[in-house]
């Protein structure tokens, strides 16, 4: 209190001028429209600048929440175009309980981490078992495919990446429905290896390669990359086309993860069948 005195005291003089010309000013545009409209005018245009900022700051920090519902509206929208039906639901919400006739159901994620410098690259998401997600569900994002998931614990699952020399997934040459088998040879983290195309097949470099219909994890026509090099052996009667991917594996991020409902229906038929 002492300090508030001697700082008052101190600057008596200072603080009478500032005290003067305040009520100078106010009495000036309380009598003058002119100057009150000059008054108005500044006092809206620093408030409307100073709501703008606060805005634009509230609209950043809003920013994870947005990005969050527009991969969750794309993963709805995403199941709806696999399986391949028009769906109305006036609210537009996800209710990953809801398992669709067609039998694809569509859920979004983020990769923490991804290596694709080794033979057999892996790649570790933010989603588990809690979230519905289990061993073979199909993992890709809005270019293409990514991987298939390997292992699951209850918030995390790992992904064994296209980049993987285990890896094999059905696929076929979009234009000519001419089917083969997407491999890895370990060399370049840009191009995959499509096998067992029957040399009968039309080809072109830059046509499209995409899922299967026999693939039991992937719906049909989701895309993989395109043609860059078709090689050919006189020793066989199949290509090993070279594949671009359309997915750039060493920056990736958000991601979608696609359940077969009836997966498990049809692998228990499959293995009754070969037994």
């Amino acid at each position: 209190m002492q300090q508030i005195i001697y700082f008052i005291t101190k600057n008596s003089t200072k603080l009478l001028f500032l005290l003067l010309l305040v009520i100078s000013l106010y009495l000036t545009v309380q009598s003058h429209a002119y100057h009150r409209s000059k008054f108005l005018h500044s006092a809206n245009f620093v408030s409307g600048s100073i709501y703008e900022k606060t805005n634009s700051i509230k609209e950043y920090l809003h920013l994870k929440k947005e990005n969050t519902a527009l991969a969750e509206e794309n993963a709805y929208l995403k199941q709806i175009l696999y399986n391949n039906q028009i769906i109305i639901d006036s609210a537009f919400t996800i209710n990953p309980n809801v398992r669709i006739a067609n039998g694809y159901k569509v859920f979004q994620s983020k990769i923490i981490k991804n290596s694709y410098s080794k033979k057999e690259n892996y790649l570790t998401i933010r989603a588990g078992s809690k979230n519905g997600v289990s061993k073979d569900m199909g993992v890709l994002n809005s270019l293409g495919i990514i991987g298939i998931v390997e292992k699951v614990s209850e918030n995390f699952a790992t992904v064994q990446s296209i980049l993987n020399t285990k890896t094999k997934i059905d696929a076929k040459i979009s234009n000519t429905n001419h089917f083969g088998t997407i491999t890895w040879d370990g060399k370049n983290a840009g191009y995959v290896q499509l096998i067992d195309i029957p040399k009968l097949a039309k080809l072109h470099k830059g046509d499209s390669i995409v899922t299967g219909g026999e693939s039991t994890i992937f719906p049909e026509n989701i895309p993989i990359g395109v043609v860059d090099k078709v090689f050919t052996s006189k020793s066989s009667n199949f290509y090993t086309i070279n594949v671009r991917l359309f997915n750039d594996m060493t920056n990736l991020q958000s991601i979608y993860i696609i359940e077969n409902v009836n997966y498990d229906e049809i692998k228990k038929l499959e293995e009754e069948t070969e037994h």
